[in-house]
This record gives C-alpha cells, structure tokens and sequence, in this order.
C-alpha cells in the first residue's frame, strides 16, 4: 500500500519515537522505500543580526550544519535495517514546512509519520507545530506519533 515513505526528523529523542513505528508500517506494508529527511534552516539571529556575519561565515555555518545533519541521519541509518526496503538519507536546506511538502510532493511520498510534542494552548500558538503544518499541507496521508510522556491539554 505504501511504497515510498518519509520520516523527517529534527535529531532529537523526541523526534526518534516514531522508528518502531516506521518499521512496524514498513514491514506490513511491503515498503519500498524510506527516507529519513532532516532539514536545516538558514541562520537566523536574534533582531537579523545573521546580517553583520559576513556571507562566507554564514556559507561555512550552514554546510558545517547540513553535515552534521547528514552524519546523524547516517548514524541513525546504521541502526536501523529494514528487509527488502531501500533507506536514504536526505538533508534538505531552507523553511523546514516547505521543505518537507516539496520533498514529498517531488518523490512520490505516499505516507509521511512523524513525531508530535503534543502541545496544546498557548504553548502551541507561541511555538506552531511542524507536524501540524505537515498534516494541513500534504497531500498524501500522515501519521502524528505522540512522545512518550506526553501531557494532553483539555
């Protein structure tokens, strides 16, 4: 049923929740492929101060972190193996929502799981969700795993 499915992951625990469950879809639905895809975001500073870092600087922060992006995915990859599925790494760079909806929409993503903090209130407003962002955004199905731990709000 699913053949190409899309786990993005910050590099947190938090964010790690969702691998038995991926696994568990994988396997049951004969996957074909996974992708783990973390994205990284332009260097933003408090008030715009990213702007007296000189470009090159900037150039240099942001591939230092896209390769400690990749080294993560990597080490995560070696952990976790799959019969018969294909894994890939992607890091992608810019607007982490974006990235996400653009990555699947252009691969054929048929199921996106990711993890949720499963806040509520105030905390949800000031912060926004990813994972609420994706689940309105995407045109393909999307499993929300919450954290373990985690407190609902009424």
């Amino acid at each position: 049923m699913y053949k190409h499915i899309m786990v993005p992951l910050d590099g947190s625990k938090l964010a790690e929740c969702v691998l038995p469950h991926v696994e568990s879809i994988a396997m049951t639905c004969e996957a074909g492929k996974l992708s783990f895809v973390r994205v990284v975001t332009p260097l933003r500073l408090y008030e715009g101060d990213e702007s007296r870092i000189p470009a090159a600087e900037r150039q240099r922060l942001e591939a230092d972190s896209m390769e400690v992006a990749k080294k993560y995915l990597d080490q995560l990859m070696k952990q976790t193996k799959y019969d018969n599925v294909t894994a890939q790494s992607v890091v992608l760079f810019g607007n982490i929502n974006e990235q996400l909806i653009d990555f699947a929409d252009k691969n054929e993503v048929d199921l996106i799981i990711i993890a949720t903090h499963g806040r509520s209130g105030p905390s949800r407003w000031v912060w926004g969700s990813v994972a609420d962002r994706i689940l309105r955004s995407a045109c393909v199905p999307v499993l929300m795993v919450r954290a373990p731990g985690c407190v609902v709000g009424i």
